[in-house]
């Protein structure tokens, strides 16, 4: 956590994951200097055959929807084995909503736990996930949309979920919402607040 990765420095955790000695389950790379170019290459790594990772942890790591787009194909590879993704605090918007609800809808992703808090995520990315679950339920259990503007639309959508049989979502959370999380700097801003409470 806390640490500014080259794009080597994730080509090399990526040949790591790759590695038939590794048997790591939990890779936690929070608040650093990740960015999109780095998710790539420790994509290449988390859907080799090798990877045993279930855990990954990238919130607050300056990403937008082009990550999602790599962790949507490693999402939908037969050879994942997570079962959890952070990606809160980040800058995915709905683009990159949609292309993770193409994931969570594929017969073949076994996410459990996906925390999406204060990514900027509207009314349209909440829709395309709570169809992407209505039309193939998926192992997930855990969804976190905190701190984005649902909306009443969304916030229904998903809500109704914990109700129907054919969802295994259990714990949703989409508060605290609002059109006023939905300015990027307001991100870092509840990031501090988060590390201060904390601390006390």
């Amino acid at each position: 956590m806390d640490c500014n990765l080259s794009d080597g420095s994730c080509e090399a955790l990526s040949l790591v994951l790759n590695s038939q000695s590794s048997s790591l389950r939990e890779l936690d790379l929070s608040n650093s200097n990740l960015h999109d170019s780095g998710v790539k290459p420790l994509s290449v790594g988390i859907q080799s055959p090798q990877c045993t990772l279930e855990t990954l942890r990238l919130n607050g790591c300056f990403l937008s929807e082009r990550s999602c787009e790599a962790l949507s194909s490693v999402l939908r590879s037969q050879t994942s084995s997570l079962r959890e993704l952070n990606l809160s605090n980040n800058n995915l918007q709905d683009s990159g909503m949609k292309l993770l609800s193409a994931a969570v809808e594929s017969l073949q992703c076994n996410l459990k736990t996906l925390s999406l808090s204060g990514c900027l995520i509207t009314e349209e990315g909440c829709t395309s996930l709570a169809s992407a679950l209505s039309s193939n339920p998926s192992h997930l259990r855990e969804l976190d949309l905190s701190y984005n503007h649902p909306g009443d639309s969304g916030t229904k959508l998903l809500s109704a979920g914990l109700k129907n049989p054919r969802w295994r979502l259990d714990t949703l959370r989409v508060e605290p919402a609002g059109v006023q999380w939905l300015r990027p700097g307001l991100i870092i801003i509840k990031v501090s607040i988060n590390e201060q409470m904390l601390d006390q």
